[in-house]
C-alpha cells in the first residue's frame, strides 16, 4: 500500500504540474486523523472571510445585539463590483440582515458581505475569532477594499494586466505589491486554521447555537465548481464556501457522509498561470484534495 508520505508527494505533484502552489489540510473530526501539505503557509483568504463574518453576525445576532430581521437599503452607488446578487443590482433594494447571510455565504454575494461588514465590522470578525479560540485568521477590512486598492495600483483600461501583476507581485513569505494581497495587510489566514474553525463550528459546545444556521448556509453554497465535483454523492453532503480573487482560488468546508463520519478540507491555492479560466487548476485542487481525504477515510473512525 502506497504510504502517507508517497501519496502528499504525489498531490502535490498534482498541483504543481496545474501552476499552482497550494495548501491542503484534511480533517475527520470525529478520529482526528489527518493529512496536510503545507497548512500554516499563510494566504489572502478573498471570500472564504465570509464565513467567520457569518459567524460574527450570528454571535450578535443570538447575543441580542443585532435584528435579523432589521431592513438593510442597498443603494446601486455604493455597491461593491462583483458578478453576482446585489452587485449587479441597477436600483436601491432593501433586505434583511438574515437575507444579506443568505447572499454572502450562499452566492458569495459581495456587495451583500459588505453590508454585514458595516454592522459588524472586521476588527469585530477577528474578536470573535480569538474568542471562539482561532488566532491563525485575521480580518482586516472588507470585501470593497480588495477592489479598491486594485483599481488604486491599475488605470481601467489596464485592469486586464491585473492577473500578471497579482502573480509577478509577490514576494517569498507572502508579501505584495497590492496591501490587500499582502498577508501582513490583507484578510489572511492558513488552512490548519480554517480547519480549526470549521472543526469548533461543527463541534465546539460555545457554537452550538450557531451550528445549524452556519452549516445550513454552507450547503447551500451555490459555487460548486471546484471541489464538489470530486467529493460529493448521493451519500456525502458538501458543506463548504468558495473564495476567488485574481489568481487565489480557495474552498473549505466539511463533507458529511451518510454513516456519520465527518471529514474537513481545506484548500488554500494561488496560480502562477495568467488566466481566469483555468478549468485544469480547478481539477487539479479537487483530484488533490480527494487524494487526501480517502486517505483520512480510509482510516478506522
Amino acid at each position: 500500500m502506497q504510504t502517507d508520505r508517497a501519496l502528499l508527494r504525489d498531490a502535490a505533484e498534482v498541483l504543481r504540474s496545474a501552476g499552482l502552489r497550494a495548501s491542503i489540510v484534511v480533517r475527520d473530526l470525529g478520529s482526528g486523523r489527518e493529512l496536510s501539505i503545507a497548512g500554516d503557509d499563510d494566504y489572502p483568504l478573498a471570500s472564504v472571510v465570509k464565513l467567520p463574518l457569518a459567524l460574527a453576525v450570528l454571535q450578535r445576532i443570538d447575543e441580542g445585539r443585532l435584528d435579523p430581521a432589521r431592513p438593510v437599503t442597498l443603494r446601486p452607488d455604493d455597491r461593491t463590483p462583483g458578478l453576482v446578487g446585489y452587485c449587479r443590482f441597477q436600483h436601491p433594494t432593501t433586505v434583511s440582515v438574515e437575507d444579506l447571510l443568505y447572499m454572502a455565504v450562499c452566492l458569495s454575494d459581495d456587495t451583500a458581505a459588505d453590508a454585514l461588514f458595516d454592522l459588524c465590522a472586521p476588527a469585530a470578525v477577528t474578536a470573535s475569532l480569538r474568542e471562539t479560540g482561532i488566532t491563525g485568521i485575521t480580518v482586516r477590512h472588507s470585501i470593497r477594499e480588495l477592489h479598491r486598492t486594485l483599481a488604486s495600483v491599475l488605470p481601467p483600461e489596464q485592469m486586464p494586466q491585473a492577473l500578471a501583476l497579482a502573480i509577478r507581485a509577490s514576494t517569498r513569505g507572502g508579501g505584495h505589491l497590492i496591501p490587500q494581497l499582502d498577508v501582513s495587510s490583507a484578510n489572511a489566514g492558513t488552512a490548519n486554521a480554517c480547519v480549526e474553525l470549521l472543526d469548533r463550528i461543527w463541534r465546539a459546545p460555545a457554537l452550538a447555537p450557531q451550528r445549524d444556521r452556519l452549516r445550513g448556509l454552507l450547503a447551500m453554497n451555490v459555487m460548486r465548481q471546484r471541489l464538489a465535483p470530486d467529493l460529493e454523492s448521493d451519500d456525502a453532503v458538501w458543506h463548504s464556501k468558495t473564495g476567488t480573487f485574481l489568481h487565489l482560488r480557495h474552498e473549505i468546508g466539511v463533507l458529511e457522509h451518510a454513516d456519520g463520519r465527518a471529514i474537513a478540507i481545506a484548500v488554500l491555492s494561488e496560480s502562477s498561470v495568467p488566466a481566469q479560466r483555468q478549468p485544469a487548476a480547478e481539477q487539479a485542487l479537487g483530484l488533490a484534495a480527494k487524494l487526501l481525504h480517502d486517505r483520512v477515510r480510509s482510516a478506522p473512525a
